[in-house]
């Protein structure tokens, strides 16, 4: 029985240590990420929002809009 607890404790070491030598990289590319998203961030805020168009008041709602006129 404590052979086996042994083996079960070697793997569990060994995931550890395979997790914590994977770990740099992965907070590395996590803070490339973060980066890249304030980018995005600060040119959308320096370009002001992107403009949208007007919908015309009297075309007809879509199938799943409904309008104030609908009230039967």
């Amino acid at each position: 029985m404590s052979f086996l607890i042994f083996i079960g404790v070697a793997a569990l070491c060994y995931l550890a240590w395979r997790i914590m030598d994977l770990l740099p990289d992965a907070i590395f590319r996590l803070s490339e990420i973060q980066r890249d998203i304030a980018d995005i961030r600060r040119t959308l805020t320096e370009n002001g929002p992107a403009p949208q168009e007007e919908e015309e008041e009297d075309a007809e709602p879509s199938a799943g809009e409904s309008s104030a006129t609908d009230d039967a």
